[in-house]
Parts: structure tokens; C-alpha cells; sequence
């Protein structure tokens, strides 16, 4: 799948890469010589994945702010709410100060994917394409949209991380692109095949049928793209990858793998997931399942403790209140009842539930998740999700407890959690 040999640095086990061995790298990858007059425009994520981005920007912008015609940036939201000048500040790591006098000719833009004036159609991916490359799951013609500012460019520039994603397999590379900067059709189409496969037998994995969706429509992108994919351990920059987009990618997931996947001998009847405070709402908090599920036993219970999440989602709240969280079987049963509903959401919906069965009307869903949250006991049931007062629950009850099928997790959401021995349900598909 590789279609070129990308640059690579990748530090000493348990160091990381510094500032100057980072300002050397961009240097290598982006030679300012290169972009000489050109306008080129930065494609970075959001404050919902954790990443030393600063350090990319700064060295990006030392190596290419005095040759280019114009060097922005956009903020890859997906569906995300937008960011406001100072969150993108903090994002890149500079102040407001810094913003006015040294970056004052940097544009920011938040990705706009819910104003079709602001997108742009660029083709179609085919029945027969869906068919094949989704192993005949979904077979229909998919619009393919993306934000009509990158075509103001002359160069795009992607910059973000690779981690194990629900959804894709590993998130970087193209998913920047779609959903990153894109419109909801095509995000609401692989959305849904990633729920019809499941998390558990595509977090981890690489070439996906979700991932091959995504790079089909990023074929559809002609302008000139160069992708700078990290690798980050303990808040460090443990690898760097510089290339196409297809290429950084699949080798940055290589490390991402290595880094980013702990394995178990045998699963917990209690997870206690702690979300970090950039999941800020249940849409993203709902990684702190989607990362423990495959570690989770058969009837046990997982808890996102997030005291500081007190929102379902300020998008997609309306949608997700009305359906609840349910197993995928529940809607597949059912579709007409919810046709009406935007497939992205039914699939949040299935993931945050995650695996189960409907069948003679009836769900069962293998493992039962709690909200320790700041969202109400009657939400949470409204929503078919278990309640528990975050006040009640000492977190030192439930470490260092692994011998008794108990797992605290206190940063979770990124590190993916694994089986040795992966049940039928977590099988790749």
C-alpha cells in the first residue's frame, strides 16, 4: 500500500524528540526552497488528541513563514464545535501576545462541515467502489465533499497524530481529510461501516475497510499534499513521519502499535476509565470505552469517570437523546425507525455501548457501562446508560487491583487495551 519511502525520526526508547532535532526534520521534509511564492495551508486536529503540535508549527513556520506567499492554518474539527482564536493559540502553543506580533500573518479557520456554502463536491466514490472496498457491507454511490478553502492552496500540509482509532484503526494520515475538513456525507457513510464491523475488530487494526474508504475519497484531493504524522508517548514526541499521506501514515502506525497497545492476560469484571480534561463531552469522553472494551468481561462494567463532563454533546445532543446508546444489532433490526437520524451519530451510539445483541425485541449488550459524570442519574437513563454519583467513587478503591479483575485507568482514551488472546467478537474483519 505504500507509494513512497517517507522520512522517518524516532527517538531512544523512554526519550523524546527535541525542539531542534524537530526544527532539522521539517527542514529535510519541507525545504523552504521548495515553496518559494507558494500558498500553503496547515491542516492540524483539534484540542480532542493530545500532541506536542507547537512544536511542529513553530518549526514548520521558521522553515516556511519568509518564503511562502501565505502559510495558514485550518482546524480539522470533523463535527467538533469550533475553536475560538485563543484555544487555537493554546493549541499551537503560542500566546495571543506571540499571535499579534510574530504570527500576525498566519490566518486561522475553523472547518466549517455543517454550512454547505463553505464545501465543496468532488466526485463520487461508487457503488461498485463501496461494495468492494467495504467487503460488501454498504453498496452506495457516496458525494464526496471537502472544504473548497484548500483549494485556495498551492500545498497542504497535514500535521497530526496516530493513535489506535474506533472508527478507522488508527486515526492520521488522510483521516484529516475525511472527516477532518470534510462534509457529513462521507463521514456519516464510513461512520456507519466502522459500526457495522465494530470497534473491537477495528481499533488497532490498519487497512480497514474504513481506512480504505477515507483513502479512496483523499484520491479525489489533487492538491499537493505532505503529511507529518507523530508518534507521542507520555505527552512526548517519541516518532516522526513525513511523506504522502498513505505512506507516513501506515509507517506512524507502525510505532503507534508498539507504543499505544498494552496487553492483558485475561479480562477485568471492572474497568474504571478516567477521561482527561480535553474529552470535554460525552461524544469524545465515550473513547474511554471504545479504548477498554476489548478488556472488559462478559457482564462487567466499565465506568468513564469524568466529573468535568457534563454535556451528551452540544452538536449531536438532539440526535443522541432521542435514540439513546444501543448495541448495533438494535438499529440494524430496526433501520426504519431511525433512518431519519444521521448514520455518524447511530454509530457513536453503538460504540459507546458497544458489542451486543437485539433479537425478539430484546438488547443485550455483552458489558454494562456507567457515567460517573457530571450528567444527571435521569439522563443517563433516559440514554440506557448506568448512572453513579462521581462524588461516591475514591479512585484509590480501585487501584492496583488487577489480581482481583479490577483495572483503573487513569489517563484513558488514546492507549489502546488489549486481550493476548482476542475473543470471536475482537476479531479483525
Amino acid at each position: 500500500m505504500n507509494t513512497m519511502q517517507p522520512l522517518s525520526l524516532i527517538a531512544a526508547p523512554g526519550q523524546h524528540l527535541d525542539a531542534e532535532q524537530v526544527r532539522i526534520f521539517i527542514a529535510r521534509a519541507l525545504p523552504a526552497a521548495d515553496f518559494v511564492g507558494k500558498k500553503v495551508l496547515l491542516i492540524v486536529p483539534d484540542g480532542t488528541r493530545s500532541c506536542p503540535l507547537g512544536m511542529l508549527f513553530k518549526a514548520v513556520f521558521e522553515e516556511l513563514g519568509g518564503a511562502t506567499m501565505a502559510l495558514d492554518v485550518m482546524i480539522a474539527l470533523g463535527t467538533h464545535v469550533a475553536m475560538s482564536e485563543q484555544a487555537i493559540c493554546e493549541r499551537l502553543e503560542i500566546t495571543l501576545e506571540e499571535r499579534r506580533d510574530k504570527y500576525e500573518g498566519v490566518r486561522f479557520f475553523n472547518h466549517e462541515w455543517d454550512n454547505p456554502a463553505a464545501l465543496r463536491n468532488i466526485g463520487v466514490i461508487t457503488r461498485e467502489e463501496s461494495a468492494e472496498l467495504s467487503g460488501g457491507l454498504l453498496s452506495e454511490e457516496v458525494p464526496v465533499e471537502i472544504n473548497a478553502r484548500i483549494f485556495d492552496y498551492d500545498h497542504l500540509v497535514i500535521c497530526g497524530p496516530v493513535f489506535p482509532h474506533e472508527v478507522v484503526g488508527f486515526s492520521g494520515g488522510n483521516k484529516y481529510l475525511f472527516p477532518g475538513v470534510s462534509g457529513p456525507t462521507v463521514l456519516n457513510f464510513f461512520h456507519w461501516l466502522g459500526a457495522l464491523v465494530t470497534n473491537p475488530a477495528i481499533i488497532g487494526n490498519k487497512w480497514t475497510p474504513v481506512r480504505k474508504i477515507v483513502d479512496r475519497a483523499a484520491s479525489l484531493v489533487k492538491v499537493p499534499k505532505t503529511c507529518l504524522c507523530m508518534v507521542v508517548e507520555k505527552g512526548g514526541l517519541a516518532g516522526l513521519f513525513a511523506g504522502d499521506p498513505v505512506s507516513a501514515w501506515d509507517a506512524a502506525s507502525d510505532l503507534s502499535r508498539e507504543l499505544h497497545v498494552t496487553y492483558k492476560e485475561r479480562p477485568f469484571h471492572t474497568v474504571l476509565s478516567c477521561a482527561p480534561p480535553m474529552y470535554d463531552e460525552l461524544w469524545v469522553g465515550g473513547k474511554c470505552m471504545y479504548k477498554l472494551e476489548p478488556v472488559v468481561a462478559d457482564g462487567g462494567e466499565l465506568i468513564i469517570y469524568a466529573p468535568h463532563i457534563h454535556e451528551i454533546s452540544v452538536t449531536h445532543g438532539k440526535h443522541i437523546r432521542e435514540i439513546g446508546y444501543h448495541c448495533r444489532d438494535y438499529f440494524t433490526a430496526q433501520p426504519e425507525c431511525f433512518a431519519h437520524i444521521p448514520r455518524g451519530v447511530i454509530a457513536h451510539s453503538t460504540h459507546v455501548r458497544g458489542i451486543g445483541t437485539f433479537e425478539n425485541g430484546v438488547e443485550h449488550c455483552r458489558v454494562r457501562v456507567t457515567l460517573a459524570t457530571g450528567i444527571p442519574r435521569d439522563v443517563c437513563e433516559s440514554i440506557n446508560l448506568g448512572y453513579r454519583d462521581w462524588r461516591e467513587i475514591r479512585i484509590e478503591d480501585y487501584a492496583n487491583r488487577e489480581d482481583e479483575g479490577v483495572l483503573y485507568v487513569p489517563k484513558a482514551g488514546e492507549m489502546l487495551y488489549h486481550l493476548h488472546e482476542r475473543p470471536a467478537w475482537a476479531r479483525e474483519v
